[in-house]
């Protein structure tokens, strides 16, 4: 299939990608990158942070958290979070659903990252990759990646 691909655990082990993207708290997506299925998603949380195009501003107390589910539960991903200057409460699913119960309007924050993944699974060139080139696919994520961006900001219908 190409670079960038790997055996998919859920899918009888055959080629596939996983796409990980840091989204802002309403689910834009401000960072991205690809790797194979089978890559764990803690090997690429400094790689999709590193990939934010603009430099980020320096944070205020609220905004401070970055959201994340328990598949990122690890120290070292701990330790990146707090390098660019973040903390991360993470919660698993559990959790987030007796909260949800608890209080009226609370909204899960991994929520806004499938979000994200719902969005880019609408543009149908990006929902399976049948592009051998790691780049091109990587070009065509980035381009839906810019459209949902431009959707959000009212710029676009």
């Amino acid at each position: 299939m190409g670079k960038k691909t790997g055996p998919n655990p859920t899918d009888r082990g055959q080629a596939g990608v996983k796409r990980s993207v840091l989204t802002e708290a309403h689910g834009v997506p401000i960072g991205l990158t690809v790797a194979g299925a089978n890559r764990n998603d803690l090997k690429l949380v400094r790689t999709t942070i590193a990939r934010i195009p603009v430099d980020r501003p320096k944070p205020t107390s609220e905004q401070r958290q970055m959201g994340m589910d328990k598949g990122y539960d690890y120290e070292e991903v701990r330790e990146t979070v707090r390098e660019v200057g973040f903390t991360a409460p993470m919660r698993s699913r559990g959790e987030e659903a007796q909260a949800l119960k608890r209080a009226a309007g609370f909204k899960a924050r991994r929520w806004v990252v499938e979000r994200a993944h719902s969005w880019m699974n609408r543009f149908r060139r990006v929902l399976i990759r049948w592009d051998k080139s790691a780049a091109n696919y990587l070009a065509f994520l980035h381009f839906a990646c810019a459209l949902i961006a431009f959707r959000a900001a009212g710029l676009l219908g």
